[in-house]
């Protein structure tokens, strides 16, 4: 039995949504200085540990009996926008037309993107080694690899739908820095209009540990094409150690594709 909370939607011309999940990795040792109680993990080389199954921000983090948790649907609060930029409004928000390739790809199985797919209610495993960090997430299987040797954004990066994140430590704050991202919805907000980044969305995430199994999760957003000024919104992140990563496919048992729902199959 799944000792986890999941809920997959699929509508006419509605967002799709949806959960993810890992384990704490091992070779953790406590920093010093730090009691027992509110050791954080750490990896050997003395920065905190990342790894394991989590429940994003698109859970409420209560957490019951068996380890579960509660999906909902989580978009980023119109009251931390910024001023929008002369045509920026336009841009960003866009009137559903029934075309569910403009309204919600997701409803025809195509991918979230970042920074939607950090929203979704699917677990998300986090895999850490000694230059690099790993996001495996559960919903379509999507990932993101994100070098932390140094290296820089690559030049002439082609968009895509999860772009190009290179990552670094401040202190014990794991920061994520991501561009290339093509324009695309950038939540599951509303059935009516769908609110749209563009290609130009340049993303920060930090993460610090709040104590050894609740995270941090601060993504500002910079759309110069479309707001005056970036804006941040914080979440949190909540490990489940029971939890592991379960396949989902999209495709599969699809009974709603394109809003054309039929019977189980």
């Amino acid at each position: 039995m799944r000792n986890r909370l999941a809920s997959l939607v699929t509508a006419t011309a509605a967002p799709v949504i949806l959960s993810l999940l890992t384990l704490p990795a091992s070779g953790q040792v406590p920093a010093g200085g730090e009691s027992k109680a509110q050791a954080i993990p750490r990896q050997p080389d003395g920065h905190p540990d990342f790894s394991g199954v989590y429940a994003g921000p698109g859970f409420t983090h209560k957490v019951g009996p068996g380890d579960t948790d509660t999906p909902r649907v989580t978009p980023f609060d119109p009251k931390l926008f910024p001023p929008f930029k002369p045509g920026g409004r336009e841009k960003f928000f866009h009137k559903a037309t029934g075309e569910l390739r403009h309204d919600d790809p997701t409803a025809l199985c195509l991918p979230d993107g970042h920074p939607r797919e950090a929203l979704a209610p699917y677990a998300q495993q986090w895999i850490q080694g000694p230059n690099f960090v790993t996001v495996l997430y559960e919903y379509m299987h999507f990932f993101r690899y994100i070098p932390m040797d140094g290296r820089p954004h690559q030049k002439d990066v082609d968009l895509t739908y999860m772009g190009d994140p290179v990552g670094h430590w401040e202190g014990d704050t794991l920061v994520i820095d991501t561009i290339g991202l093509k324009a695309y919805p950038l939540d599951a907000a509303a059935f009516n209009e769908v609110r749209y980044h563009s290609d130009a969305l340049h993303t920060i995430e930090r993460l610090k540990h709040i104590d050894a199994t609740t995270i941090d999760y601060q993504i500002t957003l910079d759309d110069p094409e479309i707001f005056e000024k970036p804006f941040t919104q914080t979440f949190q992140m909540k490990l489940h150690p029971t939890w592991r990563l379960f396949e989902q496919i999209c495709e599969d048992n699809n009974r709603c594709l394109g809003g054309r729902c039929e019977g189980n199959k």
